[in-house]
């Protein structure tokens, strides 16, 4: 009774055991809902295990996540590098406008965009890319720009009493020393643009890819299989952002030290 209690007390900290029943439990309760609901249109559990099948075995369903997983990771790649790239050469002055602009191009549609990325780019895959890249960029850039301007000027100082150069404050201050928030960011940023790939997957079908399944099944209203689809992109989704969360725990394993769980 005091466990059940415990679960609604604001900053609880809980077993992994009673967290791993709650999701259980979770998961059971929408399974339940969902079967029962009496809307006829959404496609019921057993009619998406079977839609899920037939993509599979039918239409490449594997193929296509494994072309779309790729091209997510490429453009996760590229983005890093630029992102990091700028976020830290903010620290002069010449490269804080640059990185302001680019920031402010998170208020920019890609569908707006899509006339000019096909002349910049020679071919469809290269085309995804830069669609992807610019997505996750300007919000990468945003967020690791505000850390970068929030380390406080104490730690830097410091630093340079221990007769650092001002590239080794950079490099240990800046960019070792916020390494664990820099993957943190990546992960949210990720999951963008894996939200985002099914839209710019349909804008550029030649390679291929999940979202042109995705919009194909969606444009002849086979439900069932949309859901599977969306479940698989979801599952994988899941996969993505645990993996990227492994990297954090080996490489920054004392993030999580003084970090308050519930």
């Amino acid at each position: 009774m005091r466990t059940l209690w415990e679960i609604f007390v604001p900053h609880q900290v809980i077993s992994k055991k009673v967290m791993a029943t709650l999701i259980i439990a979770q998961v059971i309760a929408i399974i339940a809902v969902w079967w029962i609901w009496p809307a006829s249109i959404i496609p019921k559990p057993m009619d998406i295990v079977h839609a899920f099948g037939d993509l599979w075995m039918n239409y490449g369903l594997g193929y296509e996540l494994w072309t779309s997983f790729i091209l997510n990771i490429q453009a996760i790649i590229i983005t890093l590098l630029i992102s990091l790239f700028l976020s830290y050469l903010v620290v002069l002055p010449f490269f804080r406008p640059i990185a302001a602009w680019v920031s402010k191009g998170r208020f920019l549609g890609l569908v707006g965009l899509t006339f000019l990325f096909p002349v910049l780019t020679s071919t469809s895959h290269q085309l995804k890319i830069s669609l992807l890249v610019f997505g996750m960029v300007v919000f990468y850039v945003t967020s690791m720009v505000e850390v970068v301007a929030g380390i406080p000027r104490d730690e830097l100082d410091y630093a340079r009493t221990l007769r650092m150069g001002n590239w080794r404050v950079v490099w240990e201050v800046i960019v070792l020393g916020k390494i664990d928030v820099a993957i943190e960011i990546l992960r949210q940023v990720a999951a963008i643009g894996w939200m985002m790939l099914t839209m710019v997957e349909g804008l550029a079908r030649a390679e291929g890819g999940v979202g042109v399944l995705l919009l194909s099944q969606n444009k002849h209203f086979h439900l069932d299989k949309v859901f599977a689809i969306q479940i698989s992109i979801f599952l994988i989704g899941i996969f993505q952002d645990y993996c990227i969360g492994l990297v954090k725990a080996q490489l920054c394993p004392y993030a999580d030290i003084t970090q308050e769980r519930s």
